[in-house]
C-alpha cells in the first residue's frame, strides 16, 4: 500500500509541477575574446601613416589592385575588416567637393535600414577634418569615417563584419573596433 501512495504522490508532484507559464531562453551568443589593445605604426609606402591596431593584419584590397593605397584592416579573429579607401585632391585627384558628396551619398544609402546615423564632426590632432558616422539597426556597415586636409589627401574607412550576424550580438566588438579606427584618426597623418 505505501508503494501505490509513492506512486500517485510522484504522479501528483509531477502534474503539479508542469503547470505555470513557460518562457523560453534564448540561445546563447557565442563568447568572444577580445584582443588586448595594442598599436603600432603602419609599415609600408602609403601617403598617409598612422597606429594601427597589432590585432588587424594590413592587407591590399584585392577588389581596386590598381589602387596601391586602399587596404583593409583585417580583424581575422573578429570576423571583421576596415576597408580604407584613399584618394589625393587637387590637382593630382579629385575634386573635394564631388569626394565628400560622394563619402556622405554612401553613408547616406544605409538610411533603408539604419534605425538612426548619428554623424560627429571632429577635428583630429594634426589639424585635419574628420566625419565620423556611427549606423544603428541591421546595416552592413556600422562605423563610418572620412579624413581630410582639404587640400591634398582624402581617406575614407568603412566597418563590415564577414558574418550575417545581428548587430546586437556583435556589439562588443563594434564597440571594440571602434576605439581602434578613432585611435587610427587621432594617430592619422597624411605625408607630403
Amino acid at each position: 500500500m505505501s508503494n501505490k501512495n509513492f506512486i500517485w504522490l510522484f504522479i501528483l508532484a509531477f502534474l503539479s509541477s508542469c503547470g505555470g507559464d513557460y518562457l523560453p531562453r534564448p540561445l546563447g551568443y557565442n563568447r568572444i575574446d577580445l584582443p588586448e589593445r595594442a598599436f603600432e605604426t603602419l609599415s609600408g609606402s602609403y601617403p598617409y601613416l598612422f597606429e594601427v591596431s597589432q590585432a588587424a593584419s594590413v592587407e591590399q584590397d584585392s577588389f581596386n589592385i590598381d589602387q596601391a593605397a586602399w587596404i583593409n584592416l583585417n580583424y581575422r579573429e573578429l570576423g571583421a575588416k576596415v576597408h580604407l579607401t584613399y584618394l589625393p585632391l587637387g590637382t593630382k585627384g579629385g575634386d573635394v567637393k564631388m569626394v565628400l558628396n560622394d563619402a556622405i551619398n554612401l553613408t547616406a544609402k544605409h538610411q533603408i535600414k539604419a534605425y538612426g546615423i548619428e554623424e560627429s564632426i571632429l577635428l583630429t590632432p594634426k589639424g585635419y577634418t574628420a566625419v565620423v558616422a556611427e549606423l544603428s539597426g541591421e546595416v552592413p556597415t556600422q562605423f563610418q569615417f572620412f579624413i581630410t586636409d582639404s587640400t591634398n589627401h582624402f581617406l575614407r574607412g568603412a566597418l563590415y563584419f564577414n558574418t550575417a550576424m545581428k548587430n546586437d550580438s556583435l556589439a562588443p566588438v563594434i564597440e571594440h573596433i571602434k576605439i581602434d579606427m578613432t585611435h587610427l584618426i587621432n594617430t592619422l597623418q597624411f605625408k607630403k
